[in-house]
């Protein structure tokens, strides 16, 4: 993502970003687990003052709320697009055109919650931005729910990390998200 590198295209065609690796085939429309396709879905967006103050800071945290999510909590407070799946799809142009009003706006970074299924498309709309000039922190606030690999390709993109970790019991998870391996792949995301 940045200097141009692509990190993430691959998936689209067989997808493997979220512990799940459901193998959806995304660019011929197919849906996984998750229900993301091939077109990146917003829910709504904009300066967010409510995080953790050194996210917030002043003018506020570029928040985008992403439709979808790669877990199914029975508790989620986003549970109009998580699960509804309430939102718009965006094309290319139109995400990249969200960030850079969120930049304009003034935001201290851009906040993608719930981002891993979006990824290949995130990575479309920094390349782009960055080949005008246009960069800020990423915050990637996500429930904890990752791949180690993944996270390793974004290292040196994303600044701050703002994961949930939401079970200590895989009884738990399996009873309020739908996962039951949730602890071990959380504790090793967050290490």
């Amino acid at each position: 993502m940045r200097g141009g590198e692509r990190l993430f295209a691959d998936h689209l065609g067989r997808c493997r970003l979220c512990p799940r690796r459901c193998g959806a085939d995304r660019a011929a429309g197919e849906r996984g687990f998750c229900g993301a396709g091939n077109k990146v879905k917003v829910f709504g967006f904009g300066p967010h003052r409510g995080e953790e103050p050194p996210v917030s800071g002043t003018r506020g945290s570029g928040t985008v709320f992403f439709s979808r999510c790669t877990l199914r909590c029975v508790y989620c407070q986003n549970f109009r697009f998580s699960q509804l799946r309430e939102g718009s799809a965006r094309d290319a142009v139109e995400f990249a055109g969200i960030l850079g009003l969120l930049h304009r706006r003034g935001c201290h970074n851009w906040n993608f919650v719930s981002p891993t299924p979006w990824l290949p498309f995130i990575e479309d709309a920094l390349i782009a931005l960055e080949k005008d000039g246009i960069r800020i922190p990423i915050v990637y606030n996500t429930s904890g729910f990752e791949n180690v690999d993944v996270l390793e390709r974004l290292e040196g993109v994303v600044d701050i990390y703002l994961p949930d970790l939401r079970y200590a019991l895989e009884e738990t998870a399996e009873r309020a998200s739908g996962f039951g391996g949730y602890a071990v792949i959380a504790r090793d995301a967050l290490k």
